[in-house]
């Protein structure tokens, strides 16, 4: 079965419409290149270039049956390590799958902050946790630069095959900064470009190198990466402050 590189439904972003294009002023911080990956956008951050993104029409996809078998998410929420009255904010959170189940690790005394920019995601979202009563997921509607999460809230922001799509990833990390409480976690669950064998395109693949290469330059603090999954990296850092 060929396994497609979009693989994130609820990516923080819209299109390549919203790009900033480079016959415009743009950051310096941004290159642009005519010739590149057209799986890309030919928009370029730290050497990388940034991926093409799915809309919500591909929902259905986040909650397949067989996501467990390929992925593994019950390890992924193992090595969170979550603990009850923590704040987290699901970066690109889509239909809430792992908002849910973030959720309940949590407790009541806890919060999850479900960050998505398409309003249809969030509503599915909404649907989803009325279904299961869950009632400590808040959706949050945010842009492509801007989470527009409370300013130093939350003890662990999670992007799950998001990052190496935001089209802003200058803009987008300092968002995520300013929501992070003092020594506050961010965790990227990103596939893993080291890997020949995992069957995703290649801008849809990140190097551990590039996300630390990334992150640091934003002031983070590598912690751990871990390697549990069977196609992903978690690389987790900590808020230097």
């Amino acid at each position: 079965m060929v396994v497609f590189g979009l693989l994130r439904v609820a990516a923080v972003q819209t299109s390549v419409a919203q790009v900033i294009p480079p016959t415009q002023s743009a950051p310096p911080r941004y290159e642009y290149r005519q010739n590149h990956d057209p799986d890309g956008i030919g928009k370029y951050y730290l050497g990388r270039e940034i991926a093409h993104v799915m809309g919500h029409p591909g929902a259905e996809w986040l909650e397949r049956a067989e996501r467990e078998d390929e992925e593994k998410p019950s390890l992924l929420l193992e090595a969170l390590k979550l603990k009850p009255g923590n704040v987290v904010a699901d970066i690109g959170a889509g239909t809430g799958y792992l908002s849910w189940r973030m959720a309940k690790l949590v407790g009541e005394t806890g919060q999850i902050y479900a960050v998505d920019i398409q309003q249809e995601m969030l509503d599915l979202l909404s649907r989803k946790m009325a279904e299961r009563k869950i009632t400590n997921v808040k959706g949050v509607l945010g842009t492509i630069s801007d989470t527009r999460l409370p300013t130093n809230s939350v003890d662990l922001a999670i992007m799950v095959d998001v990052y190496h799509e935001f089209s802003h990833p200058h803009e987008m990390m300092q968002s995520i900064r300013r929501s992070l409480k003092p020594g506050g976690r961010v965790v990227f669950v990103e596939y893993r470009a080291e890997d020949p064998d995992v069957p995703i395109k290649r801008v849809h693949k990140m190097a551990e190198a590039q996300v630390r290469k990334e992150s640091e330059a934003h002031g983070l603090e590598w912690v751990e990466t871990i390697k549990v999954l069977p196609r992903q990296h978690i690389i987790i850092f900590r808020q230097m402050r």
